[in-house]
């Protein structure tokens, strides 16, 4: 049995991807089988039903050749409240898919739910690839063969977990597929990648519906709905952006468990593989420090910043005047980032989102050239010296930009600088060159001294 060296694609050719649909009611290894096929641990996976509860697209290769793998939450028929919306989510990928996987728990057999998916799965006319996952040896192999009663075809028997059968079947999938794309190295980049990230329920699913102008995630107004990342492209203002809806964080990540914990990983990785983060914050609620972990998550990873201000039709008259006061209280320490102010809920200000995006995206890829820098730094250190300390007071020598997103500038001096000194140059060298919407990092390479009165060079 082949097992799947499957890696993620990340910048996709303009050509057309086919897209796979992996459905089946809750637990069946739905989640487990995704990270099968791209080979790596993305889907969140956890064993208790109901982990996964949107349609998550990932980008995926077999042989070559590229295509979109879409993970579903359990399908249920006459499903309520938020079981429905996940079931609905999976019935809108099986209708947008090309192919799609039926999974079916082979050591349970054939079930009811099962049997009503079938019934759905015949209304979509779509190409269904039945799967006997949780096949871990070969006497439940065998017990595959009563998987013909669903009338989908040949079961293949498979574990997701283990490996087995994925490569014959990742085949058949290609072969059920309209021809897919080849793998290019390089070529032109895709979309901005954008993470939409904040504390549970402040609105972040309901901002990519809004945006995206259909339900691609589910809402619900109990904190927690969304687990997974979830990819999307979306059409703002002209251009397609990439969202990553991801997990509200609650705990620190060593301080939670189970779900959580790797929905907290899941979130890390998505601003990791960000290049401009949304935070939203609640208009209408009060700064909290879980809003401030967020925060402190972006400006460490050094991406781009856009706070958006949600729930702002929800806002009373002195709401709106004490929060001015408690955003120059509590967002001091990143007065560059870009606010906008909106409502997921009604659209209000939603089209402001990228042209700010915009904005940081440019300030974070932003390069000055060193002439420029240095001119400006000689007049700004003439006409602020560095405090005189121990009889003497250390020189900036020259600069230079080491690097861009996020812009990383080297101050090479004849010795330590005072921290204070440090933040005023920084502080300078935003009012100069903007850099509005993006982290900036400032280091200092004080001059090594080669000996007594020796002049010595810049070290690292």
């Amino acid at each position: 049995m082949s097992e799947l060296p499957v890696e993620l694609v990340l910048d996709s050719p303009s050509a057309p991807v086919p897209v796979v649909a992996v459905v089946g009611r809750p637990n069946v290894g739905k989640s487990t089988l995704v990270n099968r096929i791209i080979g790596r641990r993305q889907a969140v996976v956890e064993d208790v039903p109901g982990v996964t509860r949107d349609r998550v697209p990932y980008d995926a290769q077999w042989n070559g050749r590229r295509f979109t793998v879409v993970d579903t939450g359990g399908w249920e028929p006459d499903a309520r409240d938020r079981a429905a919306a996940i079931a609905a989510q999976a019935e809108i990928a099986v209708q947008t898919a090309d192919v799609v996987i039926f999974v079916v728990d082979v050591t349970v057999g054939a079930t009811d739910v099962d049997e009503a998916a079938v019934k759905m799965l015949r209304r979509s006319h779509k190409p269904v690839i039945l799967v006997a996952n949780k096949a871990d040896n070969q006497n439940l192999e065998l017990e595959a063969v009563g998987l013909w009663s669903l009338g989908l075809g040949e079961p293949h028997p498979i574990s997701a977990l283990h490996g087995r059968g994925s490569g014959d079947l990742l085949d058949d999938i290609l072969s059920a597929l309209p021809p897919t794309p080849p793998v290019i190295e390089g070529g032109p980049r895709g979309p901005r990648r954008v993470a939409l990230v904040g504390r549970p329920n402040v609105g972040k699913s309901s901002l990519l519906n809004k945006v995206s102008k259909e339900e691609r995630a589910v809402v619900d107004s109990v904190a927690g709905t969304t687990v997974d990342p979830v990819d999307s492209l979306v059409e703002m203002d002209g251009e397609v952006w990439q969202f990553v809806d991801t997990a509200g964080l609650r705990k620190r990540v060593n301080q939670a468990s189970g779900t959580e914990y790797y929905a907290s990983l899941r979130t890390a990785g998505a601003v990791e593989a960000a290049e401009v983060a949304v935070v939203l914050l609640d208009a209408a609620e009060t700064i909290s420090e879980q809003d401030q972990r967020v925060l402190t998550q972006v400006v460490e990873a050094g991406r781009a910043l856009v706070i958006a201000f949600n729930k702002w039709d929800l806002m009373s008259d002195d709401r709106r005047v004490y929060l001015e006061k408690e955003i120059d209280r509590e967002l001091k320490r990143i007065p560059w980032a870009i606010r906008v102010n909106i409502s997921a809920k009604t659209g209000r200000a939603v089209d402001k989102l990228a042209p700010a995006l915009r904005r940081a995206l440019a300030s974070w890829e932003q390069r000055v050239p060193t002439g420029a820098l240095n001119q400006w730094l000689t007049a700004l250190t003439q006409a602020t010296p560095h405090p005189v300390r121990g009889g003497r007071a250390p020189r900036v020598l020259f600069a230079t930009q080491a690097g861009v997103a996020p812009p990383r500038f080297v101050l090479f001096t004849t010795g330590p600088l005072d921290a204070g000194y440090q933040r005023f140059v920084e502080r300078k060298l935003r009012e100069e060159f903007g850099f509005e919407g993006s982290p900036i990092e400032v280091s200092v390479k004080p001059r090594k001294k080669t000996g007594p009165g020796g002049r010595g060079k810049a070290h690292g």
